[in-house]
């Protein structure tokens, strides 16, 4: 079992590994193959159900998610994405959600959006022995407010991140998401404080990495994005395979004899 002591104690030691995954099938792949964290992210929105954004993903979509990620992927630690407005309305409605990822679905550690804004919540949080990982820089959540706009452009803003990283170290979190952060700014906020950061598309310099396992596998070629590495080309291998199964149905090739049940 991987703990939240365990994942910070890896600072300085060696680089961590993080992948999304919204499923039971990709969850014992990545536990197989040992990668460090799993993100049960709202990510799925867009990538899994098809919605424009992240918003529309609730609490009931996500506890059934984490639950099945968590029977794929037993021995490795997984964080649920705590998903828009499961946490901002009141604390005791954010404990709450929070709880019902530990207890319910049986996920490890959550994951919240915000810096010095949330740093109360995390606090109170982690008093009652939920693990939080902490995100800030570009936040999807609040995409209608600002965009998608890379954060740490400027001093200003590079300042504001530093004290959204230090007040949220200082609340407790165990590591730290660093998203869509220019390098310079994540390097900063890396040194600077004492839990891991985990970068997506915040340069080479965090403590771990995180990607959506759909952009890494390759699943929408026609999705390229610039801090994304393409490790398969899954759509084709699938769109392949499609195609050739329709072929052998409408040929009469499939089944052959070697699929088939005869009487005794």
């Amino acid at each position: 079992m991987v703990t939240a002591s365990r994942i910070r104690n890896l600072k300085g030691k060696r680089k961590i590994s993080m992948l999304t995954a919204y499923d039971y099938l990709t969850a014992r792949i990545l536990e197989a193959a040992a990668i460090d964290i799993i993100l049960v992210g709202d990510s799925m929105g867009t990538t899994i159900l098809g919605y424009p954004t992240t918003l529309p993903v609730t609490m009931d979509i996500m506890v059934a998610h984490v639950a099945a990620v968590k029977r794929g992927a037993p021995k490795t630690m997984v964080v649920a994405d705590m998903p828009f407005l499961s946490y901002g309305v009141s604390e005791e409605e954010a404990i709450r959600n929070a709880g019902r990822f530990l207890k319910e679905a049986g996920a490890d550690a959550v994951k919240l959006e915000g810096g010095k804004d949330i740093a109360p919540l995390v606090e109170k949080m982690v008093s009652l022995g939920i693990p939080v990982m902490g995100h800030i820089g570009l936040r999807p959540q609040q995409v209608l407010k600002s965009g998608y706009q890379v954060a740490g452009r400027t001093e200003a803003d590079i300042e504001n991140l530093s004290e959204d990283a230090k007040a949220l170290e200082k609340a407790g979190i165990f590591s730290l998401v660093l998203e869509g952060t220019t390098e310079e700014a994540s390097r900063l906020i890396t040194d600077m404080v004492s839990i891991p950061t985990i970068g997506i598309g915040a340069g080479r310099y965090t403590d771990g990495q995180v990607l959506v396992i759909t952009d890494m596998l390759g699943y929408e070629p026609d999705h390229q994005y610039k801090h994304n590495k393409t490790y398969a080309n899954l759509y084709n291998t699938i769109f392949s395979a499609v195609v050739q199964y329709k072929e052998e149905v409408e040929m009469g090739l499939f089944p052959s004899e070697e699929h088939v049940f005869h009487q005794k």
